[in-house]
């Protein structure tokens, strides 16, 4: 296992991202809000995203912020993740990867809720498991009260040309 310190990094309310996806969902998720802390899940149409839909997770916030349910996961993560979690929370769906890894990524979308701001994640998922590729994210909090965030929106690419190879490979 290795030091998820060493390998992920988070940026609270990033000016901008490179990633061309992540940058289209950010300025989407900018536009949706306005001059607000946040915009409704109503305001956010799969249709305007249907070009992005395979990298988009979508999560419930539970109470407190003490965890998170996967509502839905684009087929690309899922390939990604060698799962598709939909209905679980983010410490089920973690467990098997160790604490650390549960914390982590319930830690960026906490991160997302409770400031109410976008966070970026990227780096290297090897702390996961090998194999697990090079990752570039943004968590962006939706608001149904315009106060508490009750869901977030969280994009998460990564080299999938790469990633469908390998595990093309696996099943020769």
């Amino acid at each position: 296992m290795h030091d998820i310190r060493e390998r992920t990094v988070a940026e609270f309310a990033p000016a901008s991202v490179e990633h061309p996806v992540l940058a289209d969902i950010l300025a989407y998720w900018h536009a949706r809000r306005g001059t607000r802390a946040m915009p409704t899940r109503a305001e956010i149409s799969p249709t305007d995203l249907r070009d992005h839909l395979g990298w988009i997770v979508l999560v419930d916030v539970l109470p407190g912020f003490t965890d998170f349910r996967y509502r839905l996961i684009g087929t690309k993560v899922a390939h990604y993740f060698g799962a598709d979690a939909t209905g679980r929370t983010i410490s089920e769906a973690f467990k098997p990867f160790g604490e650390d890894a549960v914390k982590s990524v319930q830690s960026v979308h906490r991160q997302a809720a409770e400031a109410k701001k976008p966070v970026r994640a990227h780096g290297d998922a090897a702390w996961l498991a090998d194999g697990f590729d090079t990752f570039d994210s943004i968590f962006l909090p939706l608001s149904d009260d315009g106060e508490t965030a009750n869901m977030v929106l969280s994009a998460f690419t990564f080299d999938y040309k790469a990633v469908k190879a390998k595990s093309e490979s696996v099943l020769l």
